[in-house]
This record gives structure tokens, sequence and C-alpha cells, in this order.
């Protein structure tokens, strides 16, 4: 190194140190909003339990966790083969892994680019032609063209003096840790949906059973009503009316059916095959058991809980580092740099004749006639933030309400599977009473029909009150954030081709 250039560094050096020294981040310092203060999800008094319906009372057990394999709760094998086929093949969730792989990624080359020096090597040659007049020797001879052989190596560093990177670190930081719990908001979301679609199936199942049932009994007292009519014991009326009950059940079932196929497509479609190569396991509403002990925190807990409430804080830590960013842009910029190369005319000596050309530097850039759009880039920021936190409060206040949404349908499903079940009891009685006068010649086939077709259609009505009781828990179960704490999900390496 010449003299000159010990002493440009000899001065340099303690201006960048003093720059350095001086560091600041500006923006402001991310803090999480203020959890939810009430204790309670709906008015009035906290509940225990439900009551009691077919035997089997909910209880609300405070301060538990939810496993993370929860639909396991319903005691049902069928219903774990489902889950779990979903969980290894759906493409919704090597979805939310690319997407959380590309945002770690998107940081760790942003982490490289801005908290290490820039090093680039360079080789080349050029044809060059140079005329001495040029350079201030008008009497020098003139030279013909020569090529000029060139190996080099550069350094530059960008000082982060007012943290804008390490705010743009932080805003990626953010980032990542909202793709994270997306993709334990997909593996929820993708749970209960096969669990819901799979109730749904089951009580489909049991309905379209009744009403076959309820249509056999009604064409028996169709033709018992035809037979009375040919010997003048009934009207014509009668025996219309029964034919409009058998075509209005013969009508409800191809709906059914219809929701069944649908309900079943979607099932294959969340397990990763088409509807036509999927072998599903049929489910009944006998293969599900109703849990009875309910996990249930209060709302200050459950937007640790939510998944998506806690993506969506991510995003307002991700707006809140963006401020800094902003700020960031508009403060001066301080930039070292230098390198050392060899230009030789002839080949062989560039790597045996050492450096001849070197460069050390320092630059200081300050943004002027662009404060004002500088500025405005730093209030949209700001209205960013407000966006988001906005956002996240929506987040949490459908999260609460969620969980008050399940938690009265449960309550309100105990009630309506209690009276459900009621009548269904009262028509299994009628009907064995009315089996009973028929043996003792007091009542007619046709009675006992009519008291068999009550009973099936009490038993529908009952099946449809459970099914519905089932469903709500597994909607509670989502509400509470699905238990995804505990078995947090790794980004893995996504399956299929690469480019």
């Amino acid at each position: 190194m010449t003299p000159f250039a010990r002493r440009f560094a000899k001065r340099a050096a303690p201006l960048a140190a003093a720059w350095i020294a001086t560091a600041c981040t500006v923006g402001p310092d991310f803090r999480a909003p203020d959890p939810p203060t009430a204790g309670v999800y709906t008015v009035g008094a906290k509940p225990g339990a439900t009551i009691a319906a077919d035997g089997v009372a909910q209880r609300f057990v405070p301060a538990r966790d939810l496993p993370a394999d929860w639909w396991r709760l319903y005691a049902s094998p069928k219903l774990d083969v489902l889950v779990r086929a979903a969980l290894d093949a759906s493409p919704t969730l090597p979805q939310a892994r690319a997407r959380l792989a590309q945002a770690q990624e998107d940081r760790n080359a942003r982490t490289s680019s801005v908290t290490l020096p820039a090093i680039d090597g360079s080789l080349g040659l050029s044809r060059n032609q140079i005329d001495p007049a040029a350079l201030g020797f008008p009497d020098a001879p003139k030279t013909g063209p020569f090529t000029l052989y060139s190996v080099g190596v550069s350094v530059s560093y960008t000082v982060d003096a007012f943290g804008g990177a390490r705010r743009e670190l932080e805003s990626l930081d953010a980032v990542v840790e909202a793709r994270r719990y997306e993709l334990d908001a997909a593996q929820v979301a993708l749970t209960a949906n096969v669990v819901t679609a799979a109730i749904r199936s089951a009580a489909l199942r049991d309905q379209i059973a009744s009403a076959r049932a309820i249509l056999a009994t009604q064409t028996r007292l169709l033709a018992i009503a035809e037979e009375r009519q040919a010997l003048g014991a009934v009207s014509a009326v009668e025996v219309a009316n029964e034919r409009v009950l058998v075509a209005q059940t013969r009508a409800t079932i191809p709906p059914l059916e219809r929701d069944l196929a649908q309900s079943m497509h979607a099932l294959a479609v969340y397990t990763g095959r088409t509807p036509g190569d999927a072998a599903l396991p049929a489910i009944t509403l006998a293969d599900l058991t109703l849990p009875q002990d309910v996990p249930l925190v209060v709302p200050a807990d459950l937007v640790r809980q939510r998944p998506d409430i806690r993506a969506s804080e991510a995003m307002l830590h991700r707006a809140s580092a963006a401020i800094g960013v902003a700020e960031a842009n508009r403060y001066p910029r301080l930039t070292l740099s230098g390198g050392l190369s060899s230009d030789r005319t002839r080949i062989e000596d560039v790597l045996g004749q050492g450096v001849n050309v070197w460069n050390i530097g320092i630059a200081l850039v300050q943004p002027l006639l662009r404060q004002s759009e500088l500025k405005a880039r730093q209030r949209e920021a700001v209205a960013a933030w407000e966006e988001a936190l906005a956002a996240y409060r929506a987040s949490v206040l459908t999260g609460v309400a969620n969980v008050a949404d399940a938690l009265r349908a449960l309550e309100e499903d105990a009630h309506a599977l209690a009276a459900r079940s009621e009548q269904a009891r009262e028509a299994e009685r009628a009907w064995a009473i009315t089996r009973e006068r028929l043996a003792l010649g007091g009542v007619s086939q046709l009675e006992v029909l009519d008291a068999e077709r009550g009973r099936l259609q009490a038993e529908l009505e009952r099946s449809q009150a459970a099914a519905a009781r089932l469903a709500d828990t597994a909607a509670l179960f989502q509400a509470m954030g699905g238990g995804w704490w505990g078995e947090r999900t790794e980004t893995t390496p996504v399956a299929g081709s690469r480019p």
C-alpha cells in the first residue's frame, strides 16, 4: 500500500468507527397488543357443563390443553384413518409448507446481503486505445491499440447506522413467523374439515336409512288403505293422502343421496385423492363417541392458542418493523469500499507481477430532493401498521365470537337432543303399546304401522340432533385453536419435482 493509501485509511477509519459507534435503530420497538380482559365468552353465568342428553353431559374443563390429535377424542378408528390420510396426502399442507420455506429462504438471503460485506472477484480483458493529449501530454507519441488483462477483487459494506437493515430483518423474521402459524392454521382447518365432513356423511347415512324405513312403512300403509278402499271402508281422499305422504318421503331420499355423495367427494379431496379412486371408510353415527370433557380457556389465553390470531400478530410485527425501514431510508447511508487488481498488457504478467491497481473509499449519501417522497413512504408505513392493527383486533374478536358461538351451540344442542330423545322414547312406547293392543284385537294393523312411522320419524330427528352435537363439538375444538401447540409442525422438504 502506498503512503497516500495508508494516510487515507488512517483518516477514514476513525470517521467510520465514529459513525458505527453512534449507530441506532430508528422506528418503534414492537409490543404485542394487550389480550382481551373479559373472563367469559357469553352473557350470563359461565357454564360448567351442558345438561345430560342421551345420558351424556359435556363438561367444560378450564385450563386444560387440547391434544394435537383431538379428533381421537371421538374414539373412532375410522375417523382416525381419514384424518391421518388427509394430513399425509392433502395438497393444502404442502402449499403452506412451501410458503414457509419461501419466507425462510428470503430471510436467509437478505440476512447474508445486509450483515456481510459484498466481496466480488473479476476477470476480464479489453482492447484499448489511449490518446496522450487527453491525459495532458500533447507531445508524447501515440501508441497503437493494446490489450489489457485484469484480475481483481472488490469489497464493499454499507454500515447500518440507523438500523434500517436490522428492521428489515426483523420484518422478514415476522413474515417467517406468520407463515409458520399459517401452516398450523391450515393443519387445524384441514383436520376440522375432515371431522365435520365425516360427521355429516355419518348423519346422512343414518337419515337415508331412516327415510327408507319410513318409506317402507308408508308404502305398507298405502297398500292397506287401497285394500280398505276396495272394500268401501275408506274414502278416496284418505288413500290420496297416503299417496302424498309416500311421494313426499320418496322425494326426500335423492337430495340426501346427493349430499352424501358430495360429502364423500369432499373427503376424497381432503385426503389427496380424486372421488373416483378414493376408498374411504363408511362412518355411521354409531362409530362416533361424543367427547365428554371439553377444554376451555379464558379469552386472554385464547389469543395465544389460535394460530390465525398469532399469524395476524406476526403481520402486525412486520408492519411495525416496516416503519423503521421507511424512517431509516430518510437518513444518510455510509458505504465503505476497496479493491485490488492486477492490470497487465501481457496475460502471463497478470499473476506474476502482483497488484498494480488499488482503491479504497468511503461514501456518505444523503437523500436531498427525495425527502418529501420518503416522508410520504414513512406515513404510508404507519398507515399500513394501523391497518394491520385493525386486522389483528378483528381476528381476536372473530376468534372469541367463534368460541362463544360453539359454546352456545353445544348448550342448545344438549337441550334439543334431550327433547328429541324424549320424543323418540315416547314414540317407541306408543308403538309398543299399539302392538300389544293389536295382539289383543283392540287396534288394526293400520294403527300399528302408523305408530311405527311416528317412531321412525322421531328416531330420525333424534339422530339429526345427535349429529349436530358431534359437529358443534368439532367446531369448538377448532375455535379453541385445534391443539397445534401440542405438536409444533416443522418445515419439511416439499414433495414433487424441483425446477
